[in-house]
């Protein structure tokens, strides 16, 4: 235990030095210096920065947990995302660079007007304050808590009592990065700890598919893994599976495209690119990455999965492990003690990662949609940002509170996604029709944004809106409710259109010259989204919903095997 803790203090350490020898001389005075890095980031600083603000522990605990359950067709959120990517380096990135925008919102007050822009800085800060902050706070914690056996480090004996000890370090730490360090802190502190995300990964990975092979090595523990689950190893989702292959064109196409390409918490690095072929690259690159992330946000679940489905024995007793646990735990089991504190280490990084750049968000959100524009309209650089600091502070300790509270989900992932859709279509219709559609006028927008946030949670939450599409795949209603707000939109825009059309006006805040390669990388992309999911397709699955005497012996057979586990579990406790 003593070299887990040695390794996890140089790593976190080693981290904080030099991200403060980067960054010690930045402005963080001045709204851009601090909200923006100075609109001085670079390609590496940017992949980096997006890398790790996607890989928290929601997708390092979660995604794994999703796979453990369910298989390989969850990987669509990592592989899918790689064409999102291209999108956004190739459509989004360029209108808001245009505009020189620090927020989404600020971008549809240029597009709509003021009071699109106050709403949709609301939506985003309760958002973000109530939904992701809590998750991540959540996620960390429990993932650390498996990894590391805090029980037994710190002496507290209830799963309780060690869930809010560990939200409140990462919540104090995370809240130290993101108001005292200003974007550009946040985005080297991400590089560094990107890399060792990445070393990490790939090494749970193989020593996992080592301990699979039974010392045979990870290529005998690859091939057991296949043999002894094909049915896990499949791309393309069933009907009755977690994410249905066609559901990729409806609801989680437009969970990934608002993610990727509108999500402030996502994108704010890329505003603070020193120019656009720099943000392009940055995100990119960051696309050529993904295409590696089931590789350690997909494969360690199966893994898992092969080790503890059928339970395993702790001190002399057979013990069940939950989805979101099975991360933590192989970490623990296979990794060699040393990297188990340097991967902890990674793990805070992550968790950090997510938090602070939430955080940073957040402020920016405050300080430049209300604080600037609505509360003290003559404040100076200073005063602002102060501001800022203060209202992180303020949402820091809240979702600090919530976290512990959404102990008890089925799936932390699932969860995830579902609450994220309530706010992501809405404002991803908004944004997008005002992109294409250079006559839909502001009370379209708001009008959009009403019949999201009406319909969606009355379907979610109200007993009679779940009656009306309880047999409809959560994903396929988030793209119903989605066109049916683009076609109210387009409805008003018929009716009451703009008198003349919407132009956007370059205002010279970076150098606007496309990346000459952007393309070509982008294809290139996008061909291999489409080779990984052709590798691992087995139509089985999805003969299966078409009553094909095949597909349905396979899927009574997943079904008698998940019912004896579910037995065993019973059994167990």
């Amino acid at each position: 235990m003593n070299s887990i803790i040695i390794s996890f203090l140089i790593f976190t350490g080693l981290v904080g030095l030099v991200t403060w020898l980067i960054t010690r001389k930045d402005d963080h005075s001045s709204s851009d210096g601090y909200f923006l890095g100075g609109r001085s980031l670079t390609f590496p600083f940017i992949a980096g920065s997006l890398l790790l603000t996607n890989l928290s522990t929601e997708q390092l605990v979660g995604l794994n947990g999703a796979a453990y359950e369910h298989g390989l067709h969850v990987m669509v959120w990592e592989v899918f995302a790689v064409i999102t990517l291209v999108i956004m380096a190739l459509f989004f990135l360029p209108k808001f660079l245009r505009s020189g925008i620090a927020t989404v919102p600020q971008y549809l007050e240029v597009r709509y007007d003021h009071k699109v822009r106050m709403v949709v800085d609301m939506i985003f800060l309760v958002a973000y304050a109530v939904i992701l902050l809590p998750i991540v706070l959540y996620s960390g914690a429990k993932g650390l808590s498996a990894m590391l056996d805090v029980q037994a480090l710190t002496g507290i004996n209830s799963e309780t009592g060690v869930l809010w000890f560990m939200v409140i370090l990462i919540g104090t730490i995370g809240s130290i990065y993101a108001l005292f360090g200003g974007l550009r802190t946040v985005a080297v502190s991400d590089t560094l700890n990107g890399a060792g995300l990445l070393v990490g990964g790939f090494l749970i990975a193989y020593f996992g598919l080592k301990a699979v092979g039974d010392g045979n090595g990870a290529v005998a523990g690859w091939n057991t893994l296949m043999e002894a689950d094909p049915e896990r190893f499949n791309s393309i989702g069933g009907k009755k599976d977690n994410v249905p292959f066609s559901t990729i064109f409806t609801g989680v196409a437009l969970l990934n495209l608002f993610y990727w390409c509108t999500n402030q918490q996502i994108i704010q690095r890329t505003f603070g690119a020193s120019s656009l072929q720099e943000g392009q690259k940055g995100v990119l690159l960051t696309g050529g990455l993904k295409l590696l992330g089931p590789m350690y946000l997909v494969i360690p679940g199966l893994i898992a999965f092969h080790l503890y489905a059928n339970g395993t024995m702790v001190d002399g007793e057979l013990t069940f492990i939950g989805n979101d646990e099975s991360y933590g735990t192989l970490v623990r089991d296979v990794l060699p003690k040393p990297l188990t504190g340097f991967f902890a280490a990674v793990m805070v990084g992550a968790i950090l990662s997510s938090f602070n750049s939430a955080l940073n968000s957040t402020c920016t959100l405050f300080s430049l949609g209300f604080y600037k524009n609505v509360i003290n309209k003559e404040a100076d650089e200073k005063k602002v940002v102060k501001s800022g600091k203060w209202f992180g502070l303020f949402i820091a300790i809240t979702s600090i509170i919530i976290a512990p509270l959404l102990a008890g989900q089925d799936s932390l992932f699932a969860y995830l996604q579902k609450m994220n859709g309530i706010y992501f279509i809405p404002l991803f219709a908004v944004i997008i029709v005002g992109m294409l559609s250079k006559r839909t006028p502001p009370i379209a927008a708001k009008v959009g944004l009403i019949i999201g946030f009406t319909i969606i949670p009355f379907c979610y939450f109200v007993p009679y809106g779940k009656e009306l599409v309880s047999g409809m795949n959560d994903f396929h209603f988030l793209g119903l409710a989605f066109a049916i707000i683009v076609s109210a939109m387009l409805l008003i825009r018929f009716i009451k259109p703009r008198t003349t059309d919407f132009v956007q006006v370059d205002v010279g805040a970076v150098d606007m010259t496309p990346w000459k390669h952007g393309k070509v990388v982008g294809a290139l992309l996008c061909v291999a989204v489409v080779a990984i999911y052709a590798y691992f397709a087995d139509t089985k699955a999805f003969n299966q919903d078409h009553n094909n005497p095949e597909g349905k012996e396979k899927f009574d057979a997943d079904q008698k095997a998940q019912k004896e586990r579910d037995e065993l579990k019973k059994s167990a406790k």
